[in-house]
């Protein structure tokens, strides 16, 4: 009798045992499955732009068709500034006078908290051509007096060479910008240097003389500062 329910209990717990395997195996096998990878999320519509950003891309400016503008000009004052410096008489001390914003940086088309904010390349290839044949670099830009220091920070940590950087005191603020970078030009050549070439993209940077040429990048109708 014994024996017999042993063999009893036996078998069920055979059976159970055999249960338990096929219930469990399944849900195992699952587990040990790799997760599905998540498909990868679409570029928000500013980041595939042709802008990387900022106040150009707010205002319709597009920042391939810009660099090509860029470099078009460029492409007529690097060849001109060469000449003019192989011409240099013994004893001149040249000098190429530039605007900062959208003129020498990239500023309109970066967020301002990118910093340092990037270099305009053609232009700073020219600066540095010209600083190393003896040539001044000079900067002259309407942004105030508070941020001299980080704008010239700026300048060199994306690669300018920086002679000079004149910025907008207090009295300046209330001249015109145009009379402002005229007096400056003025007193750099007040300073014994002969500016070759001036670089701005607004009229502002460019009238009023005391440069023998003149080089305009776009700025589009005042679209860009």
């Amino acid at each position: 009798m014994r024996s017999t329910r042993a063999r009893l209990l036996g078998t069920a717990t055979a059976t159970a045992a055999a249960t338990v395997v096929l219930t469990l195996a399944p849900v195992a096998s699952a587990e040990a499955a790799p997760a599905p990878v998540p498909a990868p999320a679409a570029a928000p519509a500013a980041a595939t732009a042709s802008a990387p950003g900022g106040n150009a891309l707010l205002r319709g400016v597009d920042y391939g068709t810009w660099k090509r503008d860029v470099a078009a000009v460029m492409a007529t004052a690097r060849p001109y500034v060469e000449q003019r410096i192989a011409q240099s008489p013994a004893g001149e001390k040249p000098a190429i006078v530039l605007d900062i914003d959208n003129s020498s940086l990239e500023t309109d088309f970066h967020w301002f908290w990118t910093f340092p904010t990037p270099a305009i390349s053609e232009v700073r290839d020219l600066t540095r051509y010209a600083d190393a044949h003896g040539v001044a670099v000079f900067f002259v830009t309407a942004r105030p007096g508070i941020i001299q220091s980080l704008t010239e920070h700026n300048l060199k940590a994306v690669g300018y060479p920086v002679t000079g950087l004149y910025v907008r005191d207090l009295p300046d603020l209330f001249d015109e910008v145009s009379a402002y970078k005229t007096g400056k030009r003025a007193e750099i050549e007040g300073r014994g240097y002969t500016i070759i070439a001036n670089i701005g993209n607004n009229n502002s940077d460019l009238v009023g003389g005391h440069a023998e040429r003149t080089f305009k990048l776009p700025d589009y109708d005042g679209k860009l500062s």
